[in-house]
């Protein structure tokens, strides 16, 4: 009996001095721990909820997919609340008050987030949980989360976007785990600034939803983040470039109407713009909802450029028209000879003529026939033709033009006339003949490029106004009408 009880007492004093040799922490944890089951929520009550703040503090915005319209972010998910478990006295424990411990080892709420759009199969950091003495436990994870944005590209690369970030928990109501925001703001207190995109406003909303299968209700905290692109690389690479272009389409107004490069000209921008188009629609989702402003700003501009090509051919062939022998229509003349001449500054004086005569026939024109040979006398300097016969003092009586041989040697005045004298007045009026049939042709197809120039001018700064218009209103002046804010409530 003696030595039992002395193998007893020996046990009893190392098992006291191997408590002594614990540390505060490890009697902490080992009382906490004794009996605790992390199956179940926290509370001795069944009926009180678990009232859990959530809240996060953004570090950066990884990426921001417009095709596929989905937010990258990595974020500290803080999350907290009151596990009525782990709850002690401090002086008890050296005058600790707060011990972490794994996070494995306590309840934790099933925070989820909604609209995310990963897999769900590889949860949160294994990071610790910080808990105070009042049972007051802070875990605060580092996530990165993918999750769904609806993003508006009307604007575009003007645009401004509101994404959202829904967070609760998945499998217990509103009765049992009452999910509430730890701030009315994200914590940005360690924000890296995002090249493409800057972070203008964040909002924290809490809702309470019912659905249609259960009575209870179901809340949740959605974090708002109110984004703008920055457009400075836009505007140094498609911005600028269109702009460029599109003065381009109008340096082909200054070539000359007759040039061929007109076409090719306005071919070759309409090509290029083609392939900034292109460029664009890759990285724009594949939606018929929104039509970016860019968008509209390049076809309204390769509309133009398409115009000024067929436009171009037009011209061409206004001014290739004299060759043909027939003159502009009246109309024609009038209203660009006598009207947008004095409207692009190219009046002439002849165009005044032009105004105020009235239409003349093929006939009319100012021209020797063939058949109008016989028609021509010889005027000699008594008055006669030649014949006997005494002219009066107007020679065009009949409207052909006569040739006035008004001789001055008294041989040829005095002698009559003979065959080489008919020679002579047949190879004149010939010559004649040609002459004014020359200088016709010439007046022809002098109209007909000036009608040519005068309209490739006018098209020169109708483009350009509608150009200057359509840049001003479509780049500058929509973006700021643009009312993009965060709700105050949905």
């Amino acid at each position: 009996m003696g030595k039992q009880s002395f193998d007893k007492a020996q046990e009893t004093m190392e098992g006291e001095k191997g408590r002594k040799r614990q540390s505060d922490e490890q009697r902490l944890l080992a009382k906490l721990m004794l009996g605790y089951e992390k199956a179940v929520r926290p509370v001795y009550n069944a009926s009180d909820p678990v009232e859990v703040r959530l809240g996060i503090t953004l570090t950066q915005i990884f990426d921001v997919d417009e095709r596929n319209q989905v937010l990258t972010l990595n974020i500290w998910l803080d999350q907290e609340w009151i596990d009525q478990k782990l709850i002690w006295n401090p002086d008890d424990f050296g005058g600790l008050s707060m011990i972490r411990i794994p996070c494995t080892f306590i309840w934790r709420p099933d925070i989820v987030l909604y609209n995310s759009v990963d897999d769900y199969s590889k949860g949160y950091m294994k990071a610790l949980s910080m808990v105070g003495a009042n049972g007051n436990v802070f875990w605060p994870p580092i996530v990165r989360l993918r999750s769904s944005c609806k993003l508006d590209i009307t604007y575009f690369p003007f645009d401004d976007q509101i994404c959202k970030l829904k967070m609760g928990s998945w499998a217990y109501d509103g009765y049992q785990v009452d999910v509430t925001n730890r701030t009315h703001n994200v914590d940005l207190s360690n924000y890296v600034d995002h090249g493409e995109w800057e972070l203008v406003e964040t909002k924290v909303r809490r809702h309470v939803i019912r659905y249609p299968c259960c009575d209870e209700p179901f809340p949740d905290v959605t974090f708002y983040l109110h984004l703008r692109r920055r457009t400075l690389y836009y505007t140094f690479n498609v911005i600028v470039p269109c702009v460029l272009l599109s003065s381009l389409t109008l340096v082909g107004f200054m070539l000359p109407p007759d040039s061929g490069e007109k076409v090719t000209l306005g071919l070759t921008v309409l090509l290029a713009f083609s392939v900034f188009m292109l460029l664009i629609a890759e990285s724009m989702p594949p939606t018929s909802e929104f039509a970016p402003l860019i968008g509209v700003y390049l076809t309204v501009v390769m509309a133009m450029t398409s115009i000024s090509v067929v436009s171009a051919v037009v011209i061409l062939n206004i001014h290739h028209k004299g060759i043909g022998d027939k003159r502009p229509p009246q109309w024609l003349r009038y209203l660009v000879l006598a009207g947008l001449s004095r409207l692009m500054c190219l009046h002439k004086k002849e165009y005044e003529r032009i105004a105020q005569t009235k239409a003349r026939s093929e006939e009319d024109r100012p021209m020797l026939r063939p058949h109008q040979f016989s028609s021509f006398r010889t005027v000699f300097k008594d008055g006669t033709d030649g014949e006997g016969t005494k002219l009066g003092p107007c020679i065009n009586n009949t409207g052909d033009k006569e040739l006035r041989g008004n001789i001055t040697v008294n041989a040829v005045s005095q002698r009559p006339r003979n065959s080489t004298d008919d020679e002579i007045v047949r190879h004149l009026r010939i010559l004649i003949d040609k002459q004014e049939k020359a200088d016709f042709e010439i007046n022809i197809i002098r109209e007909w490029q000036d009608i040519a120039i005068i309209i490739d001018r006018f098209l020169f700064w109708l483009f350009f106004i509608v150009t200057t218009v359509s840049t001003v209103a479509i780049l500058l002046l929509r973006p700021m009408y643009k009312n993009k804010h965060i709700p105050d409530d949905d």
